[in-house]
């Protein structure tokens, strides 16, 4: 199958920038649907190929016009927590999207669709809104017989603009001595973005991967409190984590479903009681030798420290030179 042009929804996140580049790399055409073309504009605008389209990815005429004269659609929409607490939120985000994907792809005559699913997604058991609306969202693409149709479920992804690593290295910078961490037992197989995006690369084109899952994984697991710990030792930190019990873990997060912005949450409380780990990983079947988190992490973590320590000097410098 010849694919030269994309339509990319979720294209201005942490995947979704570094797939962009990539694609545009191999000098494919994409349309990258985003909310908030000002904002997303100077990671993206400079990329050979690329249209950078201000747009509402949840109404369906849209997405039929600007799918329409593509080989191609890659989902890639996701939240991680909702406004509300009744699963609404996370089935607008990803069941309903899914549903309109579907419908455009159909209505413009796109046969391939990539799909971003979740480790652990199930329609049925989930355990939290969160892994029930991303299996609820697999099934329905999958379920779309006339499309040819690929999804990924990844473990926590990890990289230099990630959310995982960078926000515990934020919170350990800011708490004194002791760490407190609900859900430390959870276990976690960080896969690295570069090889998520390789996934998906070597997946977009190949005929076997149609109607295939893909779970994607690093090399190996690690418990929620070694990440944190390993995390502390790559900044520098000295922090003793410690773990809260279930009774306690639980408390927090629900004082924290209404903490603006929602750093934790009964629904990721729940998610976390399944391990994100892989019973068989596939990215050494698609040729992917997963990489390490040790050979990465402390790179870009120490990156971070050193342009920190650079703003505030820099900061300093200005208000002496106003004084």
């Amino acid at each position: 199958m010849l694919i030269r042009r994309l339509c990319i929804l979720g294209g201005t996140g942490f995947v979704g920038r570094a797939l962009a580049n990539r694609l545009a790399g191999d000098g494919l055409q994409l349309r990258i649907l985003t909310r908030n073309r000002e904002k997303n504009r100077r990671s993206l605008i400079l990329l050979p190929g690329v249209d950078l389209i201000e747009a509402d990815v949840h109404d369906l005429a849209t997405l039929e016009r600007h799918f329409t004269g593509c080989d191609a659609a890659i989902n890639l929409v996701g939240i991680l927590n909702e406004r509300g607490r009744d699963g609404s939120g996370f089935r607008f985000a990803h069941v309903e999207l899914a549903r309109k994907v579907v419908a455009a792809c159909r209505a413009a005559g796109v046969r391939r669709l990539l799909h971003m699913s979740a480790l652990n997604a199930d329609a049925r058991s989930g355990p939290s809104h969160y892994l029930l609306s991303k299996g609820e969202a697999e099934d329905l693409v999958h379920a779309a017989a006339e499309l040819r149709v690929t999804s990924f479920r990844p473990s926590v992804i990890f990289g230099r603009e990630d959310s995982f690593f960078n926000r515990f290295a934020s919170l350990l910078r800011v708490t004194p001595a002791v760490f407190p961490l609900a859900c430390a037992a959870a276990r976690f197989q960080p896969v690295h973005v570069g090889d998520v995006v390789a996934a998906f690369l070597r997946t977009l084109a190949d005929p076997d991967a149609y109607g295939r899952r893909y779970s994607l994984c690093g090399p190996r697991a690690y418990s929620l409190r070694e990440l944190v710990e390993y995390t502390a030792h790559c900044i520098g930190a000295r922090r003793r984590v410690m773990p809260l019990p279930d009774v306690l873990a639980r408390l927090q997060a629900a004082i924290l479903d209404f903490w603006p912005g929602k750093p934790f949450s009964t629904d990721n409380y729940l998610s976390a009681r399944v391990d994100s780990v892989c019973g068989c990983n596939d990215l050494p079947a698609l040729g992917i030798a997963p990489a390490a988190l040790e050979a990465i992490v402390p790179g870009y973590l120490s990156d971070r420290d050193q342009r920190t320590r650079f703003d505030e000097f820099r900061s300093q410098s200005r208000r002496h030179t106003a004084g």
